[in-house]
């Protein structure tokens, strides 16, 4: 008996030792791998998702090397209790073998709009490793269809007479008259217990939303503008913790953007949607398991409110006199508020699913002057999107105007001359104690505030006028998430990545605007051109998306994509038709599958690319296009503007031709070979047509031999081989004989970068940009230019805040730091680290957030040897070129590469070392 429970004993025990071992087994496999950044459709946790089917994506994090994942495992359920139980009720993936990271396609049950779902992945590696259960994430679907707003209503203060309606096809200058700018109420009752709140809310143009008297989330000019005839964007709040029981109120303010601008003061336009208006729907789920919605509708009450004057370029006046106390509280009396009118509104309402404009930094005044008397010009130091805030103490009545300005005149007073005037704020007090106040509807770039009305503290004050307590600058722009950074030893490179960056952030919109005071429109060159630059900094796949939705809404029956989408101006000419701006159309798409691996984004805007192609064959002659703006601010004898150097032929048929090998690829990507082939076949033509109109085989130069028309036709492959080196050879030789000068424009430069980056003459491109005394971005900054400027001259009769010549940013990346990707890869899953070790640069590193994970280039040189300290993520491979040749000692960490094992060395070429390696961290030395 006893030896019977001595051996149960034993057994017992070595279950359990067994149970315990295999933990911890458990465990260390799965501190080998882990999974982190899970993202929905782009995004962390988003909220009003329409895709009947998203796209899921992760990141993997090992410290092993050589790590690629083999199969994951997918769970999403309707509650939180039942995910965290490992209950997929709505999707369970099962283990799939796949090393797919990124655009998962999801293939659950049918999802159903307003629910909320939670999901998390498992991994498994090439190592025998496994990784516990994500982190649960989350998206909240939206409203995807005119259904599932349950009869909601758009509501405004007053209509618009139809006679007053002016619209993009009638003209940009019809007179548009001041309009009441509306607040408007809601008060409701919770009874019972909330589980969860969430507002699906439009307000056109812009809109303001409060509940209890508290700002609903910490956007900036919701929601994004579009092309109001055909769509308006809604945006997702969940509200649950700004509810209480018993009574609560929605307020809402509602302001001009695009959809009403009017003729008084500075406009680039003119424009007449319709009257301010909104439409939402809330949706209250109680803890019992009953919903309730409530609507807009013609319960709501409507009063005008304390913003008197909107217009996205002239400015916007705020009467604080008008100012209504409690009026978005529950409880306030609106007995003199009349009902809301129940009006019309765009036919389709789609998510706002790009990434929405916050407010980001605050300057504050490096100087304050007196250029003249009763006037004060606050310098806040960068040129930079965004609003002026104020912080004043005076009598009730009294009236601030503030004047924002990039330049100053030559009597230190501000001018707008060369961006467009008048531009103010008129600010009237109250006059109860200190008030506070900066704009809501409108936003500007500027560097300088002058003050009128009113004088700084501390100074005299005969006239008793209102005394400013502060002016500080709220900078604002797209809130797409920095991704990357960029520094080297090299200071004046520092500087321009610095004044590159500024015009971005301050450009980066509800679109890609070229300037944030004159035009605040979405010029689509600047797109494909800089967002090549803007992707390493930003991640910009939301954004992206919605500007290749807003061309297809801009695309016109002849086939058409217009030079600006929305197009909210009916610009003439070449200004509305250029082949450079309008192949944005088929170019943005490619880019965006080439740097996220969005294969959706081509299924959707596909029927749009083919119409455009098929409009830009009838406007070709002899396979030739030679209509449009061509290089664009090229530098010639002339002044600035349509190209000087190239013809529009070079710039129009090259791109031309670019779009149709970019539509083959695309045709085959889909499945469809028959296009594919006819796309391959026209492409030869123009190709052929291309080469025998402007190649000269005698100088091996195209046209007229400018930096942008040989660079052009050799990055998109016009060029035939057997000419290539020739043609570069030209382009140094070109570049060496105007003493490393550019000339080239907004279409011709990126090109030329890309080109002699590719040619591994990164020397010609230190020789270009590290230099003041010529036009470029040194010569600016000697300027005194804080953003990127229109011209390369950063003249001050142009914009000096514009970022379509700011293609260096991808050079600092790609070159300088090395981090490219390789040739034909997807969102980098394969990489280059190829870093160009030029001039008096000793240094240089660079980070970026790749879709599969964190990269880095790190790399030092002195007087004998280069290191090298770089990281590639999980499920990625990565060359890396090394500055050397085969008598070089290379080391990685402690191994010597001539002669032991570790990193191999794939082969010595043109000067380089190149190493194959998977993912880990890496330093390597060169002696």
């Amino acid at each position: 008996m006893a030896l019977c429970q001595s051996i149960e004993i034993k057994e017992v025990m070595f279950k359990r030792l067994t149970f315990i071992l295999s933990v911890l087994t458990l465990q260390i496999s799965a501190q080998e791998l882990s999974v982190k950044n899970l993202r929905c459709e782009a995004r962390i946790n988003p909220l009003g998702v329409e895709a009947a089917q998203p796209r899921l994506s992760w990141q993997l994090v090992s410290k092993n090397r050589n790590v690629v994942q083999t199969a994951y495992r997918i769970l999403v359920a309707d509650n939180p209790a039942a995910l965290s139980k490992n209950q997929g009720n709505i999707w369970d993936s099962k283990k799939v073998q796949s090393d797919q990271s990124i655009q998962v396609e999801y293939s659950g049950a049918a999802l159903q709009s307003v629910r909320a779902y939670y999901w998390k992945v498992m991994a498994w590696d090439n190592h025998g490793n496994n990784s516990v259960w994500s982190a649960s994430s989350k998206w909240q679907m939206g409203l995807p269809g005119p259904e599932n707003w349950k009869g909601a209503k758009w509501i405004a203060y007053e209509k618009l007479p139809d006679a007053k309606r002016f619209l993009p096809a009638q003209g940009d200058k019809n007179p548009v008259s001041t309009n009441i700018l509306p607040i408007l109420r809601k008060e409701f009752s919770i009874k019972k217990a909330i589980k969860k709140a969430t507002i699906y809310v439009s307000g056109l143009g812009h809109f303001e939303l409060s509940l209890n008297g508290k700002k609903v989330g910490d956007h900036f000019l919701d929601a994004g503008w579009t092309e109001y005839e055909k769509h308006a964007l809604y945006v997702t709040f969940d509200i649950t913790n700004q509810l209480k029981k018993g009574k609560n109120a929605f307020g809402v303010k509602l302001g001009n953007g695009f959809y009403y601008v009017p003729s008084e003061r500075y406009h680039k336009l003119t424009v007449a949607y319709g009257y301010p208006k909104l439409i939402s729907r809330t949706v209250l789920e109680y803890t019992d398991g009953s919903t309730e919605n409530i609507l807009s509708d013609s319960t709501w009450k409507a009063s005008p409110g304390p913003v008197v004057y909107s217009s996205i370029y002239g400015g916007e006046d705020y009467n604080a006199t008008l100012e209504q106390n409690g009026w978005n509280m529950p409880g306030f009396n609106d007995k003199l508020w009349k009902l809301a009118l129940v009006v019309e509104g765009p036919g389709q309402l789609s998510s706002q699913t790009a990434t929405p404009l916050k407010i980001f930094d605050v300057f504050s005044p490096k100087k304050i002057s007196q250029p003249k008397p009763g006037v004060w010009v606050y310098d806040l130091g960068q040129n930079a999107s965004g609003v002026p805030k104020l912080i004043i103490k005076g009598k009730a009545g009294a009236v601030v105007r503030l004047k924002p300005a990039e330049l100053l005149a030559k009597d230190g007073s501000i001018t707008t001359r060369p961006v467009g005037t008048p531009v103010y704020f008129n600010y009237t007090l109250k006059g109860i104690g200190t008030e506070t106040w900066h704009p809501e509807f409108m936003y500007y770039g500027f560097r300088y505030v002058q003050v009128e009305g009113a004088v700084p503290e501390g100074e005299p004050n005969p006239g008793n006028l209102p005394v400013v307590k502060g002016i500080y600058g709220l900078h604002t722009r797209n809130s797409a998430e920095t991704i990357g950074n960029f520094s080297c030893s090299n200071e004046l490179f520092n500087k321009t990545f610095k004044l590159i960056d500024w015009a971005i952030r301050s450009n980066m919109a509800s679109v890609f605007t070229d300037c944030p005071h004159r035009e605040k429109l979405g010029w689509l060159e600047e797109s494909h051109l800089v967002g090549p630059s803007i992707r390493y900094n930003y991640d910009i796949a939301s954004l992206c998306r919605k500007v290749v939705t807003d061309m297809m809404n801009a695309q016109t029956p002849e086939g058409l994509v217009t030079s600006i989408s929305p197009e909210y101006a009916r610009f003439g000419g070449s200004f509305r038709d250029s082949p450079e701006w309008g192949s944005n159309a088929i170019i943005m798409p490619w880019y965006m599958y080439e740097w996220y691996g969005d294969k959706e984004v081509l299924k959707a805007a596909y029927p749009m690319m083919r119409k455009y192609l098929t409009y830009l064959q009838t406007k070709a002659k002899n396979n030739i296009l030679s209509h449009g703006l061509g290089d664009w601010y090229d530098i010639g004898p002339k002044e600035p503007g349509p190209s000087q150097l190239t013809p529009n032929g070079v710039t129009a048929t090259a791109v031309y031709y670019y779009d149709l090998t970019i539509m083959e690829k695309i045709a085959n990507l889909l499945g469809r070979p028959a296009e594919a082939e006819e796309y391959k076949l026209l492409a030869l033509k123009v190709k052929s047509a291309y080469n025998t109109t402007f190649f000269n085989k005698d100088t091996k130069q195209f046209a007229m031999g400018s930096q942008t028309a040989n660079a052009v036709s050799v990055y998109m492959g016009l060029v035939e081989p057997e000419y290539k080196e020739a043609v570069i050879n030209n382009i140094v030789k070109e570049l060496k004989s105007r003493n490393n000068a550019l000339t080239a424009g907004d279409i011709g430069y990126r090109y030329l970068l890309r080109v002699l980056d590719d040619a591994g003459r990164s020397d010609m491109i230190y020789d270009m940009n590290n230099r003041s005394d010529v036009p470029g971005y040194g010569y600016q900054i000697a300027k005194g230019a804080t953003a990127l400027t229109e011209s390369w001259q950063g003249a001050e009769n142009a914009s000096n805040n514009h970022f379509m010549l700011g293609h260096l940013m991808e050079w600092f990346y790609s070159g300088l730091a090395g981090i490219r990707p390789s040739e034909n890869a997807i969102a980098f899953r394969q990489i280059d680290i190829r870093p160009e070790v030029v001039g008096d640069v000793s240094s240089a590193q660079a980070n970026y957030l790749s879709p599969y994970g964190l990269i880095k280039s790190a790399w030092e040189k002195d007087n004998t040897s280069f290191t090298l300290k770089t990281e590639i993520p999980v499920n990625t491979s990565a060359v890396i070129y090394l500055p050397g040749n085969e008598k070089s000692v290379i080391t990685e960490g402690d191994k010597n590469l001539n002669t032991s094992a570790g990193p191999q060395i794939l082969k010595y070429e043109n000067g380089k070392i190149l190493i194959v390696v998977g993912s880990g961290t890496y330093t390597f030395r060169v002696r």
